[in-house]
Order: C-alpha cells, then structure tokens, then sequence
C-alpha cells in the first residue's frame, strides 16, 4: 500500500554537524559489533594461555551477546528517560574500562567479568547511539544516514575477523581488548564536544525496575536457549525448559505493562505495521549474515586449513561487499521503498546463499559470501528505516532497542540453527553439513522474501 499521509511527528531540526556527529557514532557503534567477532578469531590462543575448558572459553563469546542482547530494551528505554547523549557517553567510558578489565584479566573468571561489563556498556550505549541518529536526520538524509550506519555495522563484523587475526598473530590476544580503550575514550571525549545537549523537557516519569527486571531475564533466557540449542540440540530438556521459561517470562511482563502506572513500554509500538516489519527484517537480514561469517569461518580453518589471519583476509570483499550494499540502499531507499528493496535484498542474498551451496572452491565461496553480504547489507537499512521512520523523538530510544533487541535474537537464532544443521562440517569431516546450511539460509531468504512482498509498505510519496 503506497502511503501518502504525512506523519504529524515534528522533523528533528537538523544540526550543523550532524555528518561528523553520524561518524563518531558509526564507529562507536563498528566497535561493538567489531567486539563480537574479533574475539572469536583470538579463541584458541586465549584458551592457551588462560587454561580455559570448551565451556568456559564459549562463555567469553555468549557472556557479550547474552549481556548485551537481554539488557536493550532497558537502554533504549533509558536513553528516552535520561538523554540519549548521556548515555552515550557513559556507555563509552564504561566499555573502555570493561575492556582494560578483559585484556589485563589473569584468569577465566575476570575475562568474563569484563565481557559481561562490556556487553552491559554496549547495550545501553547502542541504542542511544540509534536514537541520536535517528533524531538527527530526517527524510531522504535519515535513510542515507541509516545507510552509512548499517555499512558500518554489517561491515564490521567481517572486518572483526580480518582484525582479530593481525591483533592475535602480532601483539596478542590481550590487545584485541586493549585497542578499545583508546578508541572508546577519544568517541566519548569527541561526542561529548559536539552531541547538542540532551532536551531539557525530556518525558516524565521513572524508570519501570520490575518491568525492567521481568523484561531483561525474559530476553535473556531465550538467547540464553537458542545459543544452548546449538550444542545440545532443539528438542533437549535444558533448550525446553529454557524457551518455556523465557515466554513465561514475557508474558508476566505484559501483564506488568498493563497495570504499571508508569510502564516500562507502550506495547502498541510492537503492533504498528512497519514497526513489525521492520524488526522481522532485521531478525532475518541478522540470521543470514551469521550464516555467512558461521560457516564461512569454520569452512575456511577447519575444512579447507586456512589460518586465522588467511581467514581474515578472505573475509575483506564480504566486509566491503557489506558497506556497498548498504550505502546503496540508503541512496535508492526513498525511490524504491521498503518493500521493493527489502525484496531485492532479499533475493541478491538468496542467490549468493545458493551459490556458496554449490561452490566447488574458495574463491567461488567468497564470492557467493560475498553477494550474499551484499544483500543482506541493504536488508539493514530497510528494517532500521522502515521500523525507526515514523516513530516520535521520545520513542526513539526504546525503539532503537527493539530494533538491537531483534538484531541479538537474530544472530543467536542463526548461529543456533545453522551449527545444527552443518554439525558434521564443523567437525571438519565433510562438506555436506556447509551445503545444507547455506541452501536453508537461501530458503529462508525467498519465504522471507514472499512475507515482505505481502506486508512492507510501498514508497512513500511524502517523507517526514
């Protein structure tokens, strides 16, 4: 449906500065998304020198994810509260310092309590960052904006490899942590020099603690389930439990919603059309791009015998490939809109997913990888333009953390099904198990496709 009414939520008065103010929070924002696979790569050498077991070592990867994913909607929430600049700033000054706690860390134990702070920083810090994007740009600006920001962050997971890699072969793996503090001091000094202070009239109210608390352990709980369902299986008690547990969870939080005088979120957001839209892209275009780094990691070290800095280099045309995709969508988003493009995204990601299926070698695969990378790239500024779009400046906060929110399910829902799938693969045995995973992640992306023809929006003819 081509929609032709004009929001009544008033445009941000654009700043001067807002390029330079979209640069810092993009690299803010490429820092944390970089802090989730740069590690990967460092894994073996961290469980050499720390005596670290198979269980302990998956915690310093899921302790992030798990942290940093059930603690959004609080952020979001937070930054509508408190001022998104705020938060901003703090999330840096504690993400640097949760670094230096990991990279100095004498045992598994403070590895992970740095891990743990770093994901806590990062989920208050994310969905501040959206938020100030968001409310700093608007119509055609916003969706180029948006562009820049997912090329960023797409692109970054790649590049976390590649980065991993150089830090781990030269100086070590502590530096794979060090190298934050720096980085993350010089964003919060710089952002705090050019953010316009936050709205003296920000909404009243406080915070929902009990909302909070119900909300954080519901989402928890189930990435919590899905990051277990990838080692123990879908039908294991545990994984059960878990998913029975985290629904529970959420429903007493509805319930909360309801009856709180001052709740936590307004539950109509998640029934708006592009609000649900959007965040389903996200979960998608977010599943298929662990696809691609998942099995085209393992496929690269364990199958094919490449080292990690090998395997980082193979990964630079998907990180590029990534960017490309979304600098362009944010270009085309206003003449194409949502739905033609999310399509397109869809299908260029499905193609390349098919490819990679049938690649007889490495340079066919980084070329499947790689269109696939593409495609999935502009799918995130479709779902962060399309959900994000028509929402008020005191909403952007805990909307940016439903949309970070669905992006953190997403990867742990991809990860989950695809070391399902590609089992026998990851062992190093057979190609077969990599086949099947990426021929099913072509599959999801043409259902996804068909859903998105059926319930996007069409073009807008007038824009905020």
């Amino acid at each position: 449906m081509t929609q032709t009414t004009t929001s009544t939520v008033p445009a941000p008065h654009p700043s001067p500065r807002r390029w330079r103010i979209l640069g810092l929070l993009g690299i803010a924002q490429l820092m944390l998304i970089l802090d989730v696979t740069v590690v990967a790569v460092a894994l073996p050498n961290i469980s050499a020198d720390l005596g670290l077991g198979r269980q302990l070592l998956t915690w310093v990867v899921s302790g992030y994810t798990l942290a940093f994913g059930g603690l959004l909607l609080l952020g979001g929430r937070a930054a509508d509260l408190f001022g998104p600049r705020r938060l901003v700033i703090a999330g840096l000054g504690v993400f640097a310092g949760a670094s230096l706690l990991a990279g100095l860390a004498p045992t598994g134990g403070a590895l992970l309590a740095g891990r743990v702070l770093q994901g806590l920083a990062a989920a208050f810090l994310s969905p501040s960052a959206l938020s100030l994007v968001v409310t700093t740009f608007d119509g055609a600006e916003r969706d180029r904006a948006l562009g820049i920001w997912s090329a960023l962050g797409g692109g970054g997971a790649a590049l976390g490899l590649l980065l991993g890699g150089l830090l781990t072969a030269g100086p070590g793996w502590p530096w794979v942590f060090f190298v934050n503090v720096p980085v993350g001091l010089l964003l919060a000094l710089s952002l705090y020099r050019v953010l316009p202070r936050d709205a003296a009239s920000r909404p009243p109210g406080r915070l929902d603690l009990p909302g909070a608390a119900l909300v954080t352990a519901a989402t928890g709980t189930l990435i919590y389930a899905l990051i277990q369902a990838g080692d123990r299986g879908w039908t294991d008690a545990a994984t059960v439990v878990l998913t029975a547990a985290a629904v529970g969870l959420y429903l007493a939080f509805v319930v909360r919603v309801r009856h709180a005088a001052q709740p936590l979120m307004n539950l109509n957001l998640l029934g708006r059309r592009p609000v649900v839209v959007g965040t389903l892209l996200v979960l998608v275009a977010t599943a298929l791009m662990i696809t691609v780094f998942f099995l085209g990691s393992f496929s690269f070290q364990n199958y094919r015998g490449y080292n990690p800095l090998q395997t980082g280099l193979l990964f630079l045309p998907v990180a590029l490939a990534t960017m490309a995709g979304a600098t362009v969508a944010g270009r085309i988003l206003a003449r194409l809109g949502p739905r033609h493009l999310g399509v397109a995204g869809l299908g260029v990601a499905g193609i390349g997913m098919w490819g990679a299926a049938t690649a007889a070698g490495p340079t066919v695969m980084v070329a499947g990888i790689s269109l696939a990378a593409a495609g999935t790239g502009a799918l995130f500024v479709v779902a962060s333009a399309t959900a994000l779009g028509q929402v008020g400046p005191h909403e952007a906060g805990l909307a940016s953390g439903i949309v970070s929110t669905f992006h953190e399910f997403g990867a742990a829902l991809g990860a989950a099904v695809i070391s399902s799938i590609a089992a026998t693969s990851i062992a190093g045995t057979s190609s077969v198990g990599f086949s099947r995973g990426f021929i099913t992640a072509a599959v999801v992306a043409a259902v996804a496709a068909l859903v998105t023809l059926a319930i996007a929006p069409g073009r807008q003819t007038e824009r905020r």
